[in-house]
């Protein structure tokens, strides 16, 4: 397995369980509520879905690969946005700064 493959597999799996943790959590649908985005918790949660089971899918069909990993550096990207304009911390926006970073990584070194 090499690098790619783990940073895809790592982002996938996280999407998943993040997205996950939406529909067990009050908290996390409260976090929506306060980023002024409740009315598209679910849209964004979708989204997220998508983009992971197109990471993992990706791992054979090429274009889906690229397709997935560009949305989800562009959604981390807005996601970025969000925190800095509710002027957020750092450590609590690491994790967006993170996944953005991930993707934009997988995107790039996808189509290369």
């Amino acid at each position: 397995m090499d690098l790619n493959q783990i940073c895809v597999l790592l982002s996938s799996l996280s999407f998943f369980a993040y997205g996950s943790y939406y529909f067990k959590s009050p908290r996390m649908k409260g976090e929506f509520k306060r980023f002024g985005l409740e009315k598209f918790g679910l849209v964004i949660i979708i989204c997220q879905f998508l983009g992971a089971s197109g990471l993992i899918l990706g791992l054979k069909f090429d274009p889906l690969l690229w397709i997935s990993s560009l949305g989800l550096a562009i959604l981390m990207f807005f996601a970025l946005l969000v925190r800095v304009k509710l002027k957020d911390g750092l450590w609590v926006s690491l994790p967006a700064l993170f996944y953005f970073a991930l993707n934009t990584y997988i995107f790039l070194t996808a189509i290369a």
